[in-house]
């Protein structure tokens, strides 16, 4: 059904471009579980039926696929990471490892549901080409992911603190974060109708430090830095981002900006 991406250590969600961006299923579960909740708005958006197909882009560990199946919808998991689609196949479900912008024999689904993960995509045109052709007529593609100005802060610092060392962060950018406009022509250029998207902060408390939120979820500028000089490097954005970001408590809280849409394919003519 899907050709399988080249797995070398478990690559980003969706593309190759982003360099060193690594995932650990049971690290991802346990520091950032935030992501799996945050995305239960996203389901409700979704509203799956029973007996449904779904297809979960970017599934991950499987958190919300698990959901998504005990309202009583079939749904099968695609992600890059061959740890993540391990881990979601200990949740007893069916998920394969591969990347939806090389979708081969394309099954048709009633839906398309992705959380937290387009915008690691490298082409959002073809990948969104793609989902069209795997929704059926009438069905539905539900998403949210980060949008315009997500995690500024946070990048602002990462900027500044490489440029001191003598590198261009956006040389190794991972994201793609469109205002709802640019989101909005992506879908309707692929024969979506646009029912809704909207564009929302949504500061996110962590459950550790800043340093902890890059090492799993913002690698790509730390592959800049030397080994020796990673801590350091780490402490200098942290050092920088806090009084913006960390609270009187010394609770750090990221700057997320996510892009919510629900596009719905045309039935065909008659």
């Amino acid at each position: 059904m899907f050709r399988a991406a080249t797995d070398r250590g478990s690559p980003v969600v969706m593309t190759s471009s982003a360099p060193q961006q690594f995932w650990n299923a049971g690290r991802y579960r346990d520091r950032a579980p935030y992501v799996a909740a945050l995305g239960a708005g996203v389901v409700e958006w979704l509203a799956p039926k029973a007996g449904e197909r779904i297809l979960d882009v970017g599934c991950g560990d499987g958190t919300l696929t698990r959901t998504i199946a005990d309202m009583g919808a079939r749904v099968i998991g695609l992600d890059t990471s061959s740890d993540q689609t391990e881990a979601a196949t200990r949740l007893g479900l069916d998920v394969r490892t591969g990347d939806v912008g090389d979708l081969d024999d394309i099954a048709i689904f009633d839906a398309v549901f992705s959380n937290a993960a387009l915008h690691w995509v490298s082409d959002p045109e073809r990948a969104v080409a793609n989902i069209f052709r795997a929704t059926r007529p009438g069905g539905r593609f539900i998403g949210e992911f980060g949008g315009v100005g997500n995690v500024r802060r946070v990048t602002d610092a990462l900027l500044l603190s490489l440029g001191e060392r003598g590198f261009d962060g956006m040389e190794v950018w991972p994201w793609y974060f469109p205002t709802e406009t640019e989101y909005a022509a992506v879908l309707q250029s692929a024969g979506f109708w646009v029912e809704r998207i909207e564009l929302f902060e949504r500061p996110t408390a962590l459950p550790g430090g800043l340093a902890e939120w890059i090492m799993i979820l913002a690698q790509p500028f730390l592959s800049l830095v030397a080994e020796g000089d990673r801590d350091g490097f780490l402490h200098d954005v942290e050092d920088r981002a806090r009084p913006v970001l960390c609270d009187a408590k010394g609770i750090w809280h990221v700057d997320y900006v996510r892009l919510r849409f629900a596009a719905f394919r045309p039935e065909e003519a008659q």
